[in-house]
């Protein structure tokens, strides 16, 4: 049988949301996962209270940007309009993930975001993993908190809720929610030993084009701020 491309996008939706899940940045009923339908004010997005184990491709929700669903059957997860709101703000986003992964969680609590302490935090996220103002879950506001937050970045905690990454394409989203939790428990670790040297502005300016090429996702109107 002939895959459409609203199938195949469904399986990027899988296939990213099953690959987060196994790396354990999820448990079963929480983060989510979305894909934008190419040029379309549209997106697909998992579930509410997602299974990741069983998730099958029919039971991604397919969505307009105003919320109308143009799907039947499971519910869309409770936090589609953070990435509705990411989607608008950002044209060249192609994927959003939102995790709760444990050392990037603890550090959302603490409201302590993760300065740059390696070099690959500049290349693949554009700089610091900065910590966002509270914002309500399942509303408009934490989408919002969420954009202020990732500036011109592709990742940001959320205040006492977790991770929120968007990338140019599902495997971009999926590297960013693993490294955020790579390093929240790197720094957590340092923390303890010790005060962790943060990485001089100086040597990273040599990162500014590749990180521009190959990872950024911010649109045009703020590379001129």
């Amino acid at each position: 049988m002939t895959l459409t491309k609203e199938d195949m996008l469904r399986i990027e939706v899988v296939e990213g949301a099953k690959a987060i899940f196994i790396k354990g940045l999820v448990d079963a009923g929480e983060g989510n996962v979305s894909i934008r339908n190419g040029k379309r004010e549209e997106l697909f997005i998992t579930p509410s209270f997602n299974k990741y184990l069983t998730l099958k491709k029919e039971e991604i929700v397919h969505m307009n940007f105003d919320g109308t669903p143009l799907s039947t059957g499971k519910l869309p997860s409770t936090e589609t309009k953070m990435h509705i709101a990411i989607y608008k703000s950002r044209p060249k986003v192609q994927a959003v993930i939102h995790t709760h992964s444990e050392y990037a969680t603890i550090l959302s609590i603490a409201q302590k975001g993760i300065p740059i302490i390696m070099e690959e935090m500049y290349i693949f996220l554009g700089g610091s993993v900065d910590v966002s103002d509270f914002g309500k879950a399942h509303t408009e506001e934490i989408g919002q908190v969420a954009l202020n937050t990732l500036a011109k970045k592709n990742a940001a905690l959320l205040a006492n809720h977790g991770v929120i990454v968007c990338g140019k394409s599902m495997d971009h989203a999926v590297k960013f929610a693993e490294l955020v939790e790579k390093l929240a428990k790197i720094y957590w670790g340092t923390l303890q030993i010790g005060e962790p040297k943060v990485i001089s502005t100086e040597y990273l300016e040599r990162f500014q084009k590749l990180h521009n090429s190959l990872f950024a996702n911010y649109s045009r109107s703020k590379k001129k701020k």
